[in-house]
């Protein structure tokens, strides 16, 4: 379990492919305070650390990895955000995140706002019901709060020191993102399902606000 708020900004060194899959080389002090075994959240994908050293660490990537998320298509020297797990005895300063991502967005539109930044996210069809105004979402493992939203599109705010210490400082437009719709906002959705309830989905348009 992971809480969104990133630790370190680590760059992918090596992407060697592997039976089935490949090994990411990222490039971090966070490295010494990771061992083998280790949990450890890359761009929201939850990943077991193979080996950590001399400020490097591995990790293997498998196939349903590749097919869900944006790490089979890393480059050489692309910034990716770390986070270790949350631990029992610490403060939940972001929102539960799981590291389980459950759909690529695309970055439609980035705008200036005085020193912070507006990310329009589109994203696909079945993540509509799981997405709510003022609710909590994860971009590439960054807690974030939906401030504006769209049939199939979401906005949000980024505040100077979240650009400064994330990926998200080099985003640009029409990257994939990796998206984790809140945990919570899942259950209450299947709850519904269960309980035969029909779920109406919104009408196209622009970004309400």
């Amino acid at each position: 379990m992971f809480t969104g708020l990133i630790e370190a900004v680590g760059q992918l060194v090596e992407r060697k492919p592997t039976s089935g899959g490949f090994r990411l080389r990222i490039a971090s002090p966070l490295a010494r305070e990771l061992a083998h075994g280790d949990s450890l959240a890359v761009n929201g994908v939850c990943l077991t650390v193979i080996l950590a050293e001399k400020a490097e660490i591995h990790a293997d990537v498998g196939p349903e990895t590749m097919r869900v998320t944006t790490l089979g298509g890393l480059a050489r020297g692309a910034l990716v955000n770390l986070e270790r797990p949350l631990r029992a005895d610490s403060r939940l300063g972001g929102h539960f995140v799981q590291g389980h991502v459950d759909a690529i967005g695309h970055v439609e539109e980035r705008r200036a706002d005085s020193d912070f930044q507006w990310l329009t996210v589109s994203f696909p069809s079945e993540l509509a019901p799981y997405i709510v105004h003022k609710g909590s979402i994860a971009i590439d493992g960054i807690s974030l709060t939906v401030a504006g939203l769209g049939a199939d599109r979401f906005d949000v705010q980024v505040v100077p020191f979240t650009l400064e210490h994330t990926n998200l400082k080099s985003i640009q437009i029409r990257d994939r993102v990796n998206l984790e719709c809140d945990m919570v906002g899942k259950y209450v959705v299947r709850a519904a399902e269960l309980a035969g309830l029909t779920l109406t989905p919104v009408r196209a348009g622009e970004v309400a606000h």
